[in-house]
């Protein structure tokens, strides 16, 4: 059986799509899937076993400049990859309008998503064959292993769902695995955000363990921010940039993570790494952190600045004591 999957973006929801192609995987022997996703999260899906071929599309970057020759000539050729097979099932797990219009109505097979009591845009399902219903009171990642079980025919399986792509990064871990900690310090929204003076307290705390601290970045600003909370500290690096694929490595061998709400701190989920992450004005119930050793410190007054250095060090002590075992 060949599958393809429509789950375009963001960081986390294409990650917290990854347990369902486990479940099915399982259930289905030789089930094969490929996979629409933005261009920019496009080596997420190529980590898991299950997954042949990744079709990147750009509907973000087209947006902007719809009419423009370039992107005219972009759709053309996605639109040739995406109609080159005939597929046994297509899953739209994304819910959106824009996705289903632009892609999974130009699919080629019998198409699967949510009914519009469960869609995070009812219309989206005007384009499905065959509309399920999901229960909306669960996490994330279960409500698509849902989806996926309804739509190939096999019970959902009762167990903690497996990401299934820790096991990519094994054999190419860093020379220096589990001998230091990595801060996830940048998110998209300010009042996602962690203090830096409590950044600082905590880097401070971590010291006399004897572990390193390594700040990755993305945008420029998210550099200079790193290059403040290091300041001062010999046992603090500030990464260079890296693609996704090098900072899964990093995450991959850190002894733990301190994240704020961030799409990487997802990723520290799916690669089966101790995480704490920090939330101020988001919930983590249904979003939140899923997997193994994942921690939510939510803080009491949903100001993140009410969370204090102190706090999360003595969680992290633990976190570290398991480790070391």
């Amino acid at each position: 059986m060949h599958v393809l999957i429509v789950k375009t973006s963001s960081m986390g929801d294409v990650l917290h799509t990854l347990p369902a192609l486990t479940d099915a995987m399982q259930a289905i022997p030789g089930i094969r899937f490929d996979w629409v996703v933005e261009e920019n999260f496009a080596q997420i899906p190529a980590w898991h076993p299950a997954v042949d071929k990744v079709m990147p599309v750009a509907i973000r970057r087209w947006r902007k400049h719809w009419f423009g020759s370039q992107q005219r000539e972009e759709r053309v050729l996605f639109k040739r990859e995406l109609q080159s097979r005939e597929y046994d099932v297509v899953i739209d797990a994304q819910g959106l309008i824009k996705s289903a219009a632009l892609v999974t109505r130009l699919a080629k097979g019998v198409k699967h998503g949510q009914d519009s009591r469960s869609a995070r845009e009812p219309f989206a399902s005007w384009w499905y064959d065959k509309r399920h219903e999901i229960n909306k009171q669960q996490h994330a990642v279960e409500r698509t292993r849902e989806l996926f079980a309804k739509s190939l025919g096999y019970e959902k399986p009762t167990t903690q769902g497996d990401y299934a792509i820790a096991g990519h990064f094994l054999s190419s871990l860093p020379q220096d695995a589990h001998q230091y900690l990595v801060f996830l310090h940048a998110t998209t929204r300010d009042n996602k955000h962690w203090p830096e003076a409590h950044w600082r307290e905590l880097i401070k705390l971590v010291q006399p363990t004897g572990l390193r601290v390594k700040l990755p970045w993305g945008a420029e600003h998210e550099h200079q921010r790193a290059l403040r909370l290091a300041e001062g500290f010999d046992h603090v690096e500030v990464l260079p940039r890296l693609t996704l694929e090098q900072v899964a490595r990093q995450l991959a061998g850190a002894c733990a993570v301190v994240s704020v709400d961030t799409g990487l701190s997802h990723l520290t989920a799916a690669l089966d790494r101790p995480n704490i992450t920090l939330y101020g004005p988001t919930d983590p119930g249904l979003i939140g952190g899923y997997g193994k050793n994942q921690m939510a410190l939510v803080s009491p007054t949903r100001a993140l600045g009410d969370l204090v250095a102190d706090e999360v060090m003595a969680h992290l002590q633990t976190v570290i004591a398991e480790d070391a075992k």
